[in-house]
């Protein structure tokens, strides 16, 4: 099998950075468990206690949690729900980019005169914009390839 019919040596390709995500997060929480069993230990041997599994576990998960709720949850988030409602357009998000659409536009009046709005619908015809803002599938090799895949 090959690539684009789906072998494995494709689909891990393709995937990777997942994968390659996937394999930190699991060697870090490894990590994270087993130096946090090992303080245990030393926490409890210091205070002359016998180590118990239920209190280690107990422990380890109240600072993973405190970790996710800190660091991954917040940065989740900031990422994946920045790019989101950049993604829909949020009015924040197309602020700069309709005022420079709006200054290229009003260049392309001075410069090219009559032949300016004919430009300017041109352009938004074949990169699929209206009002300013991008469709998906812009570019003409893509609207092809998504005709042909629907």
């Amino acid at each position: 099998m090959d690539e684009a019919s789906g072998s494995a040596g494709g689909w891990f390709r393709r995937y990777a950075y997942a994968w390659i995500t996937l394999l930190f997060f699991a060697v870090s929480l490894g990590l994270h468990w087993w130096f946090g069993w090992k303080a245990y230990l030393n926490e409890q041997t210091t205070h002359a206690t016998t180590p118990e599994v239920g209190g280690f576990l107990v422990e380890m998960a109240r600072d993973t949690f405190e970790n996710w709720q800190s660091e991954i949850l917040q940065l989740l988030w900031q990422v994946v729900g920045l790019a989101y409602f950049l993604y829909i357009g949020s009015p924040a998000s197309k602020e700069n980019d309709d005022r420079t659409e709006a200054k290229i536009d009003a260049m392309l009046r001075l410069i090219a005169k009559e032949d300016a709005d004919a430009i300017i619908a041109d352009i938004d015809r074949r990169f699929l914009r209206t009002h300013g803002h991008a469709q998906p599938h812009a570019h003409e090799e893509h609207r092809e390839a998504w005709r042909r895949f629907r």
